[in-house]
């Protein structure tokens, strides 16, 4: 393995470091990672990291060439091998250590892989952060030394800690889980039947082919087979689980997809009378009906811009006891560490129903109602896109619109929201609106598309 001076500089995006294996990125580019991580922490004064990685088949050698990096620069290694994104973010809280690379690409296609790190304490890198790091790797002055290897198994202590976190009730539910052939195989069974439910399982199997469906749980297309599960064995509930473990899809007992922020609805139900802070963050994508429904219950909901490295690191700095966003990522930390675990996520759904006679579907009614796009892509190339977006603010302001610029542009209007904003992870813009009724929402979706295609057709 070598050096690689053209390291691809597109991989490096706004949350992690992500690309097509191995075109984009290989042994090489792993191992040069390694180079610059490993130097980069040694500077700030650390001599350890921690690393793991997912069960995509290309993780076991990117994992290893990372390591042979890392090591040639000094710094020691705490290896966990195979584990889930959220085992690996619980190791470093366990060992103190927050230096570390999580190898996966998350619920991207099967032939991507990436990079997740983290310097210190401050959590995963992100924006800025990242492209400081590709600056540092480019200038190619590293460090050298001897660093060791030892590894862990964190899998009892992760089990323990969900022992802790949970209080089930008389209810026994019944669940379907679809680990979707991801890394959660490796460890949800074990976990699950560790509670007192009746489980079905799912597409199960650790395998990175990922031969059932994609593995993204909170695109609904992915979730047909644990629908049908669920409506053939009469379950409560079904949870899909993503490719590395952080995030969590929902089927409710009637078949029917819940979405994150409704799902969040239903957790903060239960909290808030639980809770001191009655304060609950939630990203620019979510419905207004979440934002509704927090201050029904007498809470306080926060805005703030996409991107789990930002949401997580907020809902930690604001001390707020629950936060989340549409993508399926939610923080627990009324008594959890406060890490996104899908496989926690919908075991808290399950002790929820275990306190009550109430189905998914019941305990989802009262939600106010609101008409939703899905995310639109629109092609818009690096270079463009966010001027293209401070175009839509330009317009925004012009027409006396109120609007938020945490990310990108949301327009707000009594009865509805357009958001557009420029793509973290590719050559995108992309767009979602909500409204009241299906006429308006085909009105603010029109407005501000047409406005859209002037700058993007030229």
């Amino acid at each position: 393995m070598k050096y690689k001076e053209n390291i691809n500089k597109n991989i490096f995006r706004g949350y992690d470091i992500r690309g097509i294996y191995p075109t984009e990125i290989d042994e090489d580019t792993a191992y040069t990672i390694g180079l610059g991580f490993g130097s980069y922490i040694r500077e700030i004064g650390k001599t350890t990291c921690v690393v793991g990685h997912d069960n995509r088949l290309s993780s076991p050698a990117l994992y290893d060439a990372l390591i042979q990096g890392i090591l040639s620069t000094g710094i020691d290694i705490v290896s966990l091998g195979l584990c889930t994104t959220p085992m690996y973010y619980y190791a470093c809280i366990k060992l103190k250590i927050y230096s570390g690379v999580m190898v996966t690409a998350s619920h991207n296609p099967k032939d991507d892989n990436g990079f997740k790190f983290a310097f210190d304490e401050s959590g995963n890198c992100k924006g800025q952060e990242i492209q400081d790091f590709l600056a540092y790797i480019l200038r190619g002055n590293f460090q050298k030394g001897e660093g060791k290897v030892s590894t862990y198994n964190i899998e009892d202590e992760y089990l323990e800690l969900f022992k802790k976190s949970l209080n089930f009730g008389s209810r026994r539910v019944k669940v379907v889980i679809d680990p979707g052939n991801g890394t959660t195989s490796v460890i949800a069974k074990k976990l699950y039947e560790m509670f007192p439910i009746d489980l079905v399982v799912i597409n199960g199997e650790s395998d990175g082919h990922f031969p059932n469906h994609h593995p993204d749980p909170c695109v609904e297309d992915n979730l047909l087979g644990l629908k049908q599960k669920v409506l053939e064995v009469g379950a409560d509930v079904g949870l899909g689980f993503d490719g590395d473990g952080d995030r969590m899809g929902l089927v409710t007992n009637s078949g029917r997809f819940l979405p994150t922020d409704y799902y969040m609805i239903l957790v903060i139900r239960d909290i808030i009378s639980k809770v001191s802070k009655k304060e609950f963050l939630y990203d620019v994508k979510c419905s207004k009906a979440l934002e509704d429904e927090i201050k029904r219950l007498g809470g306080k909901g926060i805005c703030y811009r996409t991107g789990n490295s930002y949401t997580k690191a907020a809902v930690r700095d604001l001390d707020l006891p629950f936060g989340g966003e549409l993508s399926g990522h939610v923080y627990f930390r009324d008594r959890w560490p406060g890490f996104d675990s899908g496989l926690y996520a919908g075991l808290r759904m399950l002790e929820m129903l275990s306190h009550t006679d109430k189905t998914v579907d019941e305990l989802a009614e009262g939600i106010p109602v609101y008409y939703s796009t899905p995310e639109i892509k629109f092609k818009a190339s690096d270079d463009i896109k966010f001027g293209v977006v401070d175009k839509i603010g330009e317009y925004a302001k012009a027409q006396g619109y109120s609007y938020l610029d945490v990310d990108g542009v949301k327009v707000l209007f009594d009865d509805s929201w357009a958001l557009v904003r420029a793509s973290n992870t590719g050559p995108n813009i992309t767009a979602r609106f909500e409204a009241k009724t299906k006429e308006r929402l085909e009105e603010i979706q029109k407005e501000f598309t047409s406005y859209l295609q002037n700058f993007l057709s030229n």
